[in-house]
């Protein structure tokens, strides 16, 4: 089924975050503002689509959108937080940074705190369904992996490039052996009932 736009207005908003269940580094969101003709067959959810398709799409989203914004919510800011508040944060963040001030705001999931006086709507699985979140969901998700990718050079013990901060087995045993890093998320249990020694 092909997405649509939720509010079809010429203004709407797409806006999903990425990292949420990562251990480390930040929470990132994005905004997009799409043309109401937009069309690409291959916009899905960044989570159905291979890491090549989602960067084939990402400049084609920054290239015809009407206006787009990423923002980073950093760990130290997620553990003063909290994930949610921190998520909505990072959504609000990049919002605020669109060149060209939106009348909807369509969110991804359940859960959202009013920006401005803007009318929004959650839509679960939303990223699945409405174009401007699809969009929002695989620029926010590229923008993370590349700051994973760049965090992983000052971290190689970390593997980041490939997990990105998420708990796998492989993270978890790094982290065993060396401990956390700043950029680890200090309120996360970064492993099950186990003192760690922090940098």
């Amino acid at each position: 089924m092909p997405l649509t736009l939720f509010y079809h207005s010429a203004l709407e908003a797409g806006t999903d975050e990425a990292g949420r269940g990562c251990l480390a580094g930040p929470v990132t969101a994005a905004a997009v503002i799409l043309p109401p003709d937009f069309k690409n067959t291959l916009l899905t959810d960044s989570k159905q689509l291979s890491e090549k398709q989602r960067n084939t799409l990402r400049p084609i989203i920054e290239r015809e959108a009407v206006s787009y914004a990423v923002a980073h919510v950093l760990p130290a800011e997620i553990d003063t937080l909290n994930i949610l508040r921190a998520s909505i944060t990072a959504m609000h963040r990049a919002i605020g940074q669109l060149s060209v001030p939106p009348e909807f705001i369509a969110v991804d999931g359940n859960k959202f705190v009013p920006y401005q006086k803007i009318p929004y709507a959650c839509i679960v699985k939303g990223d699945g369904k409405i174009q401007t979140i699809a969009a929002a969901s695989i620029l926010a998700k590229t923008y993370r992996d590349a700051y994973m990718e760049e965090l992983a050079l000052q971290f190689p013990e970390y593997h980041w490039q490939q997990n990105k901060g998420y708990p796998t087995p492989e993270h978890r045993k790094a982290i065993a052996s060396y401990g956390a890093t700043p950029h680890h998320r200090k309120t996360f249990q970064l492993l099950p009932e186990t003192q760690l020694s922090l940098f």
